[in-house]
């Protein structure tokens, strides 16, 4: 009878085991398609409050330190951004990075046609934390896109 318990015991500890990571993928997974879902509403297809309503908590917490903080804030300053500062505004994604609750984007932000035809614009790596599969917390980097570089390789 004890052998029978500690081998019910070590087989569901071994399923345990193999289901962990295969988890914490299909988390990642999952809160890389909404960030990514979040990301094409809002910088390609430019709707802001709509992208928020779906896609983020209710605390938001923004680490850029020229935007205010909290959701309102938010949908203010990027519905200004792709509605009046940029409205040919596009995001091209080259790559997505995910552990845990962190999704990293890497991006080519194409501000207006000039950028489109000259291949710039802003390099930029978006971080997002997510709490039950929304999005609660934002920091970000952005660089230009330069004319030349010191090396052969792009920015992206």
């Amino acid at each position: 009878m004890r052998s029978a318990i500690w081998a019910l015991v070590a087989v569901t500890l071994s399923a345990c085991a193999s289901t962990g990571p295969v988890t914490r993928s299909a988390r990642a997974q999952q809160n890389t398609a909404t960030v990514l879902a979040f990301v094409d509403m809002i910088f390609n297809k430019h709707e802001v409050e709509r992208a928020f309503n779906l896609y983020v908590g209710a605390e938001y917490r923004q680490h850029n330190p020229i935007a205010a903080d909290g959701r309102e804030a938010a949908i203010k300053a990027l519905t200004y951004y792709t509605h009046e500062m940029f409205p040919e505004l596009l995001e091209e994604v080259k790559r997505t990075v995910a552990q845990g609750d962190l999704v990293a984007v890497h991006a080519r932000m194409v501000r207006n046609a000039a950028d489109r035809e000259s291949g710039r614009g802003w390099a930029v790596v978006d971080i997002f934390r997510l709490e039950k599969g929304r999005i609660v917390e934002h920091w970000d980097v952005v660089q230009d896109v330069p004319e030349k570089a010191a090396n052969d390789n792009t920015m992206f």
